[in-house]
């Protein structure tokens, strides 16, 4: 099992940019693909980008693509989200995700961090 931990979220103004952070502990973060989904309020929480266990591949959900990077690394058991060309609709909470398998849905989440975007 791994226990995930967001950090990095905060108020920006529309342009600016956020990295987010996720902490790791547990059993081998390198085992685990990791993702970043965000929930706006009043909509379902929707997938923002992925990334797999070496970091070789990544993939975005379009409305992020170009805007966002995701990377990790495994040396400090840690994911991150490089948010830049931030738009106010963006804000959303975000969190971390794990899986253990190549392909299905992420077992492990962490508890979100409010990403705020002001026009």
């Amino acid at each position: 099992q791994v226990q995930l931990v967001e950090s990095g979220g905060g108020l920006v103004q529309a342009g600016g940019s956020l990295r987010l952070s996720c902490a790791a502990s547990g059993r081998t973060f390198s085992s685990y693909v990791m993702g970043w989904f965000r929930q706006a309020p009043g909509k379902e929480r929707e997938f923002v980008a992925k990334i797999s266990r070496n970091g070789g591949n990544t993939d975005y959900a379009d409305s992020v693509k170009g805007r966002f990077t995701i990377s990790r690394d495994n040396a400090k058991n840690t994911v991150y989200l490089q948010m830049n060309s931030l738009k106010p609709e963006d804000t959303a909470v975000y969190y971390c995700a794990a899986r253990e398998r190549s392909w299905g849905p992420f077992e492990y989440w962490g508890q979100g961090t409010q990403v705020t975007v002001s026009s």
